[in-house]
Order: structure tokens, then C-alpha cells, then sequence
């Protein structure tokens, strides 16, 4: 804020709280140049959200102290925060190539943001209506989201997957399609199998890296009438 804008945000503050009126001419100049220097940095309003008049109203309604600069600045603060919390850098469109210019962008659209001119650029959702077609195109050339090379490297972090997955593509059905009716993992769901103590008790429950045999017999004896249709 200029110095007529602190002068017109003082004289709004005085019709609300008289408290801060100087009827003394020194002292109302040295009141204008204390919050000249404390918020000289921070804006009258902004386009998104920001008002220092509405701040300095909610003081006043629910504070019974006095308002300072800081009850204005310190709300300015937690705004800018806020807003690049929230902020994610666009790609510039500046050439990569030259440095300066693409670090130029960027500052200059933090800053933006930082100062309520520019709405913060968030995360655009993963699914989305629309589609890129050329990414369906390399999508369906490719036959998967994950290619084969870096399935394979996955197999040994994630077995139960990669048994399902090798069951599929030999022909047999899906085991976790179904139920079990064994260990009564859902539908999605790997087995089960129980820990046991040396005195029958149970100990708790673990992953298994293949299927009960019910289940397959189970998942299987429902595929088969689809299959001979």
C-alpha cells in the first residue's frame, strides 16, 4: 500500500474504532508513516480473496485490543502462504534452453500468485472426461499402462500380482475374481494363511503368493459356462 492507501485504510479504521483516530497532527503523520512502513509491502485488495479493510473489520468485531500493522500483516502472511502452498509450477513457455528466461517465468508466476494477481495453478486431476487421443493410440499399441519389460522387473516385489497375471495369460481364469470360500478373502483380495503356535493357537494371518485350490476350482467352474457359449 502507498501512503494514500494506508491513509484511506486508517480513516476507515477510525470510523469503525474511534480508538485509533489522531486528532493531533504530528501524531497522526507518525501513525501514517508507522504503517507505511509496516505494510508498504502489502496490497489494499487483490483480484482473488484479499481485502486489508475486511481484515481489519473481523479484528475489530472479535479482538477487544486495539488493531497494530501486525493484525493486518500477519493474515497477509498466512494468504501468500496459502496460495503457494497450493501453487504448482506451470511448464513456462519460455525455451529451456535459455536459463534465465525460464527461471524468469517461473519467479514471475510464484510471485504473482504470492501476491493475489494470479490464481495458484493446481494439479489437474489423473482422471479426467477427456482423453488425448494420441495417448490412447500408444495406449492400445502397447496393449497396457505398464509395458512387459517393466511388468517383469516388478514380478518379484509384487508375487500374488504376478501369479495372476501369469494365470491369465495362460489361459486360466482369475482366481481373484471370486471369493474364497477357504480362508473368505473378498473378491480382489489375495489368500490367507494362518500362522500357527506350537499349541494350535492362532497367530495371526499372512498373504499367500498363489490361490487356495477351491478358489481356482471355484473361479474356473464359473468361467466355464461362459466359455462354452
Amino acid at each position: 500500500m502507498d501512503r494514500r492507501e494506508i491513509a484511506a485504510l486508517l480513516a476507515y479504521i477510525g470510523r469503525l474504532d474511534p480508538r485509533t483516530t489522531r486528532t493531533d497532527q504530528g501524531e497522526a503523520r507518525d501513525q501514517l508513516a508507522q504503517w507505511h512502513e509496516l505494510l508498504g509491502d502489502v496490497p489494499l485488495a487483490t483480484p482473488h480473496g484479499w481485502d486489508a479493510r475486511i481484515t481489519a473489520r473481523q479484528h475489530i468485531r472479535n479482538s477487544p485490543y486495539q488493531i497494530i500493522p501486525a493484525d493486518v500483516a500477519r493474515p497477509w502472511e498466512s494468504y501468500r502462504r496459502d496460495r503457494l502452498s497450493r501453487h504448482t509450477d506451470p511448464t513456462p513457455s519460455a525455451d529451456p534452453d535459455d536459463q534465465a528466461a525460464w527461471t524468469a517465468e517461473l519467479v514471475g508466476t510464484r510471485r504473482a500468485v504470492a501476491s493475489g494477481t494470479a490464481q495458484p495453478t493446481e494439479y489437474r486431476e489423473i482422471a479426467s472426461q477427456s482423453s488425448d487421443l494420441r495417448l490412447e493410440a500408444l495406449l492400445e499399441q502397447a496393449g497396457s499402462r505398464i509395458p512387459p519389460q517393466a511388468r517383469a522387473a516388478l514380478a518379484p516385489f509384487r508375487p500374488t500380482r504376478a501369479t495372476r497375471e501369469a494365470a491369465v495369460a495362460q489361459g486360466w481364469p482369475d482366481p481373484l475374481s471370486v471369493h474364497c470360500q477357504w480362508c473368505h478373502a473378498p473378491v480382489g483380495a489375495p489368500c490367507l494363511r494362518r500362522r500357527i503356535d506350537p499349541d494350535d493357537t492362532t497367530r495371526g494371518k499372512a498373504q499367500r503368493t498363489t490361490p487356495h485350490p477351491s478358489r481356482l476350482a471355484l473361479a474356473t467352474e464359473q468361467t466355464q459356462p461362459s466359455a462354452m457359449t
